[in-house]
């Protein structure tokens, strides 16, 4: 009788070496496989590898001499995406002194921002190689109002494997005209709109080829465009105009249930569900869903069929499958500046005045006058910019000359990094703009003089942060303390 042979049966020395090659996906999924495989997934020889290819100058005997070795690279891995270091790689450019209207800071460690109507890309890449860094992209005539990143595998501009990672810019302006932007040259420009165009849809929409964007514009309406179309002007883009909206429209994202529902908000409160997938024939026929806010919504997010909205001194849930109001998670006497949301762990996080403030999703429902889990104070002025991810906090505004960074889990403040001039800490040069990716984040700030953007990455820090540190490490404010798996998507 013949016998089979299972994986379990090699050795597991065998296993490991295997395992080296492994990404951290796999060696969560090995892990979670059986017994036996887990503690092969655990062992040290494969964690070894990580820090010599993610942390070659940082060996896990001088970073923890009490734990093992996944237990080292996966604490560093975490302190590093909290921003918990002194000496990340840091690089600041000057440029004009204009308002910063929007900042972006991809995954390939580029950096684009407007002001006005110009758009600069400071390659990070080319900056620490010696080659030229910066793109200036001037055709717009007029300030912009909304810019996004889509993958170029998902335009007709994709040609091949190699540019898989790469990304197209569009962005939205007050001159009518959406441009799509590619190897530093405007690839597509867009017209359609009767006044200036005031957001973009911040996904594509729709699934497989045929995927297209959303726009929406100051003579209140929507209209889809497709990515997939050739010529310079953008012939044919144009794909519906959706009607509706009486009042400008200011925001808009797409359903992370059903991507071919669109969420609109317009400036007098009032809240749009559009099918795209629907026939045009009707113009309004799209429109699937109504609602509104109570005052003009400032930010807005979608989770899952859940939609938040900013408004006012509150953040309001809208269930997108019955357009009900599912719950009010802020009520304040202050006004909210801005927010985001971390569904993961019912938590959310709005700027006020001087301050922060984290709120527990679940001990908000149901109470009439909800209050905040902990206050993120000391700040200057409103709290305008906000980022929150499975890590970390990040909180600035536009008077206050430094950003403060925060754990998630306790609230506890962990650093604080200067947006202006180090040259000239009493510049009084605020942070108008942020991005934060993983371990890295830029700020932007304008002074009297000039414009400064700040780059800062911990990928390879190596001093520990000590200003922040306390005699007895506070509990989590929230829940039982969380460990963070092998697999967690920093970037989120």
């Amino acid at each position: 009788m013949e016998t089979s042979t299972t994986i379990t049966d090699m050795d597991a020395d065998s296993l490991a070496e295997c395992g080296r090659y492994l990404d951290l996906q796999d060696l969560s999924n090995m892990a979670m496989s059986c017994k036996f495989l887990k503690t092969v997934a655990y062992s040290d020889s494969i964690w070894q590898r990580w820090f010599s290819e993610h942390c070659p100058l940082q060996m896990p005997s001088t970073f923890s001499q009490a734990s093992g070795v996944r237990e080292s690279y996966l604490a560093r891995r975490k302190a590093l995406r909290q921003f918990k270091f002194v000496d990340p790689l840091a690089a600041k450019f000057r440029t004009e002194a204009k308002p910063f209207n929007h900042l972006l800071l991809d995954k390939n460690n580029n950096i684009v921002f407007s002001q006005g109507s110009m758009i600069q890309m400071i390659k990070m890449g080319s900056v620490f190689s010696g080659r030229d860094f910066l793109v200036t992209l001037n055709d717009h005539k007029a300030r912009i109002t909304c810019m996004r990143l889509f993958h170029l595998s998902e335009t007709s501009l994709f040609r091949s494997e190699p540019q898989e990672e790469e990304n197209v810019l569009v962005t939205s302006s007050c001159d009518h005209s959406i441009r799509l932007w590619w190897k530093g040259s405007c690839q597509r420009c867009f017209r359609g709109h009767n006044g200036p165009v005031s957001t973009l849809s911040d996904k594509l929409l729709g699934d497989g080829s045929g995927k297209v964007f959303a726009s929406g514009g100051e003579d209140a309406t929507v209209r889809l465009w497709s990515l997939s179309s050739s010529g310079k002007r953008g012939q044919q883009a144009l794909k519906a105009t959706l009607y509706g909206h009486t009042k400008p429209v200011k925001l808009m994202s797409v359903a992370r249930h059903k991507t071919s529902l669109l969420v609109t908000i317009s400036k007098d409160s009032k809240v749009r569900v559009w099918d795209t997938t629907t026939s045009s024939a009707v113009r309004s026929s799209c429109c699937v869903g109504m609602a509104s806010v109570l005052s003009e919504p400032v930010g807005m997010k979608c989770d899952e069929s859940l939609l938040y909205v900013a408004a006012g001194s509150s953040v309001a849930t809208i269930d997108l499958r019955t357009m009900q109001r599912v719950s009010t998670a802020v009520i304040g006497q202050h006004k909210v500046y801005s927010f985001d949301i971390l569904p993961s762990k019912s938590l959310i996080c709005t700027g006020g005045y001087d301050k922060a403030m984290l709120w527990d999703i679940r001990k908000s429902q149901g109470t009439l006058k909800p209050e905040p889990v902990i206050e993120l104070d000391g700040h200057v002025g409103p709290v305008t910019l906000v980022h929150m991810d499975p890590y970390k906090i990040v909180t600035g505004g536009p008077e206050d000359d430094h950003i403060s960074v925060w754990e998630v889990e306790t609230g506890t403040q962990t650093n604080t990094w200067v947006c202006g001039s180090d040259e000239e800490p009493n510049s009084n040069a605020g942070c108008s703009a942020m991005a934060v990716n993983g371990c890295r984040f830029v700020t932007a700030s304008c002074g009297k003089e000039d414009g400064l953007v700040w780059f800062r990455d911990f990928t390879d820090a190596t001093c520990p942060v000590s200003s922040f540190s306390h005699e007895d490490k506070p509990s989590s404010k929230f829940w039982d303390p969380q460990s963070y798996s092998d697999t967690e998507n920093s970037d989120d």
